[in-house]
This record gives structure tokens, C-alpha cells and sequence, in this order.
């Protein structure tokens, strides 16, 4: 009688396509980094209330609704590119990396407030904790949006030539692509949330 391994993780694991378990891996690396760099943070802290005469910059609350935003538009491209429509793939993607771009301006302007406030990178103690966490969190960003961008020309080159369509909706591998992207960005985005909750709990906001 044949072995079912469908409720082995291992099983699964190994069925893998080798990207998804270099993202998965890679993702988890990050979470670690994040982890460690948020005990630090929280352990750095003079007192518990050592932050509690300033206030939280509002360019953190506004870019933190543009990456909420992002994670719905995020959740619409592969679907879109299942039901075989390129220019709402497209659309879809492009709106993501506006909305990531829109993050990551307003993440600038909340370090000039910071600075303005006399946080700066070597101010209050564990100062330099909110723009390393921030810091890095953009950063990894960044990549995805690159990657958005290319994604994007590629649809572009092919969504008017009905042969290059065909062949992109047809091959699995691209649907493999714009899935990795998609999970990537939710991981970039819960990865925020909870940076954010963290920085509202240690500012009293």
C-alpha cells in the first residue's frame, strides 16, 4: 500500500520548486535578522518610558497605510494573470511598486522628523535602532520593487503581441515568478506591521 506524504512537511519541502525554498529560507533568515535587531531595540531602552515626550513621526502612520494598500493590490496580480489578463497584471503590478514607492518616500521624510525631534543615528542610546530596523526593512523592499519593475517590462513587451502573450500566460514558470513576488511582498508587509506596532508601543502613541 502506498505511503501518503502529503501531511509530511518534509515531503512537501522537498517537492519544492528550488526558488520558492531559496524565498522561504531567505525569508526566514530575515525574519531572524529583524527578530534579533527588535530585542536589541526593546533592550536598549534607558527606561520604559524614555520616549515617551515625543511623538511617533506621521510620515511612519502614512507610508504604513501605503504598504496596507500594497498588500491588497499585491494579492491581485496573480489571480489576474490566471484569468489570463496581462493589462490587469500589469496594472496590478504597477500599483504595487507606486504604492512601495510612496512607502519609501514617506519613510525619508520620518527620519527627517525623527532628526527633527533630536532622535537621530547617534542621539538617544537606542536612537540608531529606528533607522537600522527601518533602514533595513526599506532596503529589502527596494529589491522587490526592482524586481516589480521588471516584471513590468516584461509584460509590457509581450501584452501587444498575441504569440509572446501566449507564451508568457502559458509558461509556468512565469506564474512561478509573480507568485514569489506576491508572497515576498505580504512577508515585506507583515514584516512592517509589526515594526510598526513596536515603534507605537515604545513611543506611547
Amino acid at each position: 500500500m502506498k505511503k501518503d506524504n502529503s501531511g509530511n512537511w518534509f515531503y512537501k519541502l522537498e517537492k519544492l520548486h528550488p526558488y520558492k525554498t531559496l524565498l522561504y529560507l531567505g525569508m526566514f533568515g530575515s525574519g531572524l535578522i529583524f527578530l534579533f535587531l527588535a530585542i536589541a531595540f526593546m533592550a536598549s531602552q534607558d527606561s520604559p518610558d524614555m520616549y515617551e515626550k515625543f511623538n511617533l513621526p506621521q510620515s511612519f502612520i502614512v507610508s504604513s497605510m501605503f504598504l496596507v494598500a500594497s498588500a491588497y493590490t499585491s494579492t491581485k496580480i496573480l489571480p489576474n494573470f490566471l484569468m489570463n489578463s496581462l493589462a490587469k497584471t500589469k496594472r496590478f503590478l504597477t500599483g504595487t511598486l507606486m504604492l512601495g514607492l510612496a512607502f519609501s518616500g514617506f519613510q525619508f521624510l520620518g527620519w527627517r522628523e525623527l532628526t527633527t525631534i533630536g532622535v537621530d543615528f547617534t542621539g538617544l542610546p537606542s536612537g540608531s535602532f529606528l533607522y537600522v530596523l527601518s533602514g533595513i526593512h526599506l532596503f529589502h523592499l527596494i529589491g522587490a520593487m526592482i524586481y516589480a519593475l521588471v516584471l513590468i517590462i516584461q509584460i509590457q513587451k509581450s501584452e501587444n503581441d498575441q504569440v509572446k502573450s501566449l507564451i508568457l500566460l502559458s509558461n509556468p514558470y512565469e506564474k512561478m515568478k509573480l507568485d514569489l513576488f506576491s508572497v515576498y511582498w505580504k512577508f515585506m508587509d507583515l514584516v512592517w506591521i509589526v515594526l510598526f506596532i513596536l515603534f507605537i508601543w515604545m513611543f506611547h502613541f
